[in-house]
């Protein structure tokens, strides 16, 4: 799953590298902690242009009377996300990029203690996600919101964690965003080896009441 990332890009060079206008009410950065709820940096594309625009991070199905009205579906799983009610319409017509600088993963201790692990692209890249996105609400009150898409993890990352976000390279965004007619299903996979790094963080980051650089330091042994 993906349940809390980073995001440490400045936003005007993530809006030269999508080729995307930016909306002047971006949540700002550098952030250590997006949790679920929060507003999230999204790319989506209609008409031949592309936006950079926030979105709340937790897809809200139109059939919700209020954002509590059932869970809170942060991640899309990719088996299941073309049956889903929730998610199906979304899947064919509101794909989106969700950027991030990495995201936190948890195993436990023999005490059942969650211990956090902190990923990011080995190569140093804009870590790129594939979303899927809905307004939802009526009037005033309407409100664009996302989801992460999931996938069954792969050998080196089901260590940490049995499912991982889907991770979108470059060739895939215009694939991804339905600009080129493609299908986008195979691009619904596990990232391939040696993608990541990852490293054991403080525990602080459990609290989505923290922030700082300091979440996402090697934690010392």
């Amino acid at each position: 799953m993906c349940g809390r990332m980073t995001m440490t890009h400045p936003t005007d060079a993530m809006a030269r590298l999508f080729d995307a206008a930016p909306s002047n009410d971006l949540p700002p950065v550098p952030r250590y902690n997006i949790c679920p709820t929060q507003p999230v940096a999204v790319v989506t594309a209609a008409g031949g242009r592309r936006a950079m625009r926030p979105m709340r991070w937790g897809f809200l199905p139109h059939w919700y009377k209020t954002p509590t009205d059932g869970p809170l579906l942060i991640n899309a799983r990719a088996e299941t996300i073309a049956d889903k009610p929730a998610f199906r319409a979304a899947v064919r017509e509101r794909r989106c990029l969700v950027p991030a600088t990495g995201f936190y993963e948890w195993t436990k201790d023999a005490e059942g203690n969650r211990l956090p692990w902190y990923f990011v692209p080995a190569d140093g890249a804009p870590l790129v996600l594939a979303g899927i996105w809905q307004d939802w609400g009526q009037g005033d009150g309407r409100a664009p919101t996302v989801a992460v898409v999931t996938t069954a993890a792969s050998a080196w990352m089901s260590e940490t964690h049995h499912r991982e976000p889907v991770r979108l390279d470059p060739g895939d965004w215009a694939t991804w965003l339905g600009e080129t007619g493609e299908k986008a299903a195979p691009l619904m996979r596990p990232a391939p080896p040696g993608s990541y790094d990852r490293w054991r963080v403080d525990p602080r980051v459990n609290s989505n009441r923290v922030e700082g650089e300091e979440l996402v330091r090697p934690l010392a042994s």
